[in-house]
Formats: C-alpha cells, sequence, structure tokens
C-alpha cells in the first residue's frame, strides 16, 4: 500500500511516461522494436524513472520535460539489463525469460546499444549540458562497474570497500543520476541540488543491499528469479564477504571455494554459514544506514507530497520482498 501511494503522487507523469517510452522505441527494424518492447514492458516497477518524477516536483518543477527525462533514464537502465543479462548469461529476469534467452546473445546486446543510442537522442533534445555532462559521466561509471564486477567473479578475495565501490559504480550511479539530474532540470539550488544527488546515490545503495539479501532469503516466485544466483554466477556479494570474515576456517574455506567454483552444488550448505554467521542481518543494517542517510538529504527540501513519497521509498527500499 505504501508503494502504491508513492507512485499514486506522479500517476499522471508516470503514465504519460510510459506512453512516450512506447514511442520512442519505435524503430524500422521490427527484431529491434520487438526486443525493445519484450524487455521495457516486462514488468519493472520503474524506479528510476519514478525518481526524475519525484525528484523535479520536489524541486518545484512545473513544465513537462521531465518526462522526456524519465524516459532516457529509463532506456539507459534497460540497456544496462540487456547487457548484463548477457554477461551473466542469465535466463530469468521478473519471472520472465531474458531477451538473450530468447532471441540470443548478438541481437540482445545490439538492441542495448539502439536503446543507448535512442537516450542519447532524446538527452540531446533536452538542451542542458550539465544534464548530458552528467549522465555521460554516470553512463561510463556504470560501464566500468560492470567490468569491475566481471574481473571479480570467482574472486572470494573481494574486500567490502571493494564491493561497495563496484555496486555504487554498477547500481546506485544511475538512481544518483537520476534524481541529481531531476533537480538539475528543476533549476534547484545549490544545497538541494546536492541533497537530491546524495538521495539518489543512498538510495540505490540500499536497493543493492537489500538484493543481496534476497539472493539468499527471498521467495523466488517474489522476485522472478532463482535464489543463489549470484553464488551460481560466482559473485561475491556483501553477505558471503561478512559470512568468510565471521566464520571458522574450516566453513571460511567452504565459502571461498564455492565462490570460485560458483554453481549451486553447495547451496544448501552456504546458505546455512550466512545465515548462523549474522551476514544477512548485517547486510540489512548496511541497507538500512543507506535508507537512513537517503532520508536525512531531503530535509534541504520544502515539506510537499513528492518530498513525503521520497520520503517513503526510503522505507520500501528496505521493506520489500522482492
Amino acid at each position: 500500500m505504501t508503494a502504491q501511494r508513492i507512485y499514486d503522487t506522479v500517476a499522471d507523469d508516470f503514465n504519460r511516461v510510459n506512453d512516450l517510452i512506447i514511442k520512442q522505441l519505435s524503430s524500422d527494424v521490427p527484431l529491434v522494436e520487438k526486443i525493445a518492447q519484450y524487455i521495457i514492458e516486462s514488468g519493472g516497477k520503474r524506479l528510476r524513472p519514478l525518481l526524475v518524477l519525484l525528484a523535479c516536483r520536489a524541486a518545484g518543477y512545473s513544465k513537462d520535460e521531465h518526462l522526456k527525462l524519465a524516459a532516457v533514464i529509463e532506456f539507459l537502465h534497460t540497456a544496462t539489463l540487456l547487457h548484463d543479462d548477457v554477461v551473466d548469461t542469465s535466463d530469468m529476469r521478473r519471472g520472465r525469460s531474458t531477451a538473450n534467452a530468447k532471441w540470443g546473445n548478438a541481437p540482445s546486446v545490439l538492441v542495448g546499444d539502439f536503446l543507448y543510442a535512442r537516450a542519447f537522442e532524446m538527452m540531446v533534445e533536452l538542451q542542458s549540458l550539465p544534464i548530458m555532462t552528467v549522465l555521460s559521466h554516470a553512463t561510463a561509471v556504470i560501464a566500468q562497474g560492470e567490468v569491475m564486477q566481471l574481473t571479480n567473479v570467482k574472486n572470494p578475495d573481494l574486500t567490502e570497500d571493494q564491493y561497495m565501490q563496484v555496486i555504487h559504480n554498477k547500481t546506485a550511479m544511475l538512481f544518483e543520476a537520476a534524481s541529481h539530474t531531476g533537480a538539475l532540470l528543476a533549476n534547484a539550488d545549490q544545497t538541494q541540488e546536492q541533497a537530491l544527488k546524495d538521495y539518489g546515490k543512498h538510495l540505490g545503495l540500499a536497493f543493492q543491499l537489500v538484493d543481496d539479501v534476497l539472493d539468499y532469503r527471498g521467495d523466488a516466485e517474489a522476485m522472478g528469479k532463482n535464489v543463489g544466483d549470484d553464488l551460481a554466477e560466482g559473485k561475491t556479494t556483501l553477505p558471503l564477504i561478512h559470512a568468510m570474515t565471521h566464520s571458522k576456517e574450516e566453513d571460511r574455506q567452504l565459502i571461498r571455494k564455492a565462490i570460485r567454483k560458483g554453481g549451486l552444488d553447495d547451496l544448501p550448505l552456504i546458505l546455512k554459514l550466512v545465515e548462523s554467521s549474522g551476514a544477512l542481518e548485517y547486510t540489512m543494517e548496511r541497507a538500512r544506514a543507506e535508507a537512513t542517510k537517503a532520508s536525512d538529504t531531503l530535509k534541504a527540501l520544502a515539506a510537499s507530497p513528492h518530498k513525503e513519497a521520497l520520503e517513503l521509498l526510503t522505507q520500501v527500499a528496505v521493506a520489500r520482498v522482492s
């Protein structure tokens, strides 16, 4: 119910963004349009474009260009999903087959490239150099985050600080760019601009940390993906890092071996070690701390329904089950 209240705050804007997204997917190449529509319409929460809408309105924006900015953010996000699934050889996302599972890797990568290009076309139409600067930088940082994650697959020596840098680049950066560019479009003052930028960063970190927990404790049907996917892909996430640090040597070596091997053969044992070490509670504590930091930034904004929605979003981020 709380989540629905957030969307209701910008319901008209949100519906218009969805219409714009469908319009901008138009292509003379049928397969491009087919794959792009499939991934865009696959049931995502549209959190990042929602952030654009809420940030703009909370900063007092009253025009319509934020609709285009929100669509840009969604296209950038969707492009990264297409590329992610190819890199991770994923076959399930949001309870549906991934585009690469249905059409193959090459079409998925190329349609991801199309979405990046279309996003930058719309970005130019906004005619804002500051917004272009933020989004071009964010796109580069996200790509670096993907490479960082790839180079650390099956690496049990990844530290907590290194992992936090990976998830900042890979996940939190687009949250940050969404709320930051929303502030820029609204011509927010410097204090509010910084506040909304920081809000997005901390919310994004909280969101990813909860995802880390759900990978070991979540409901597969609610999440639309399998529990243990991170371990299967050899990803060293915060629950595993904490479990290795707070387990006896024998168990630590078992976790290290499971990370190096990948796959799900060791999942039942790893689930027990992650639970018994307090790793999931610790990761949730980190997530709640980031959500609190996000909430604290909102003190720079004037009272409004949109500010209240941003506040509620920090609570939803750490209370969700999918």
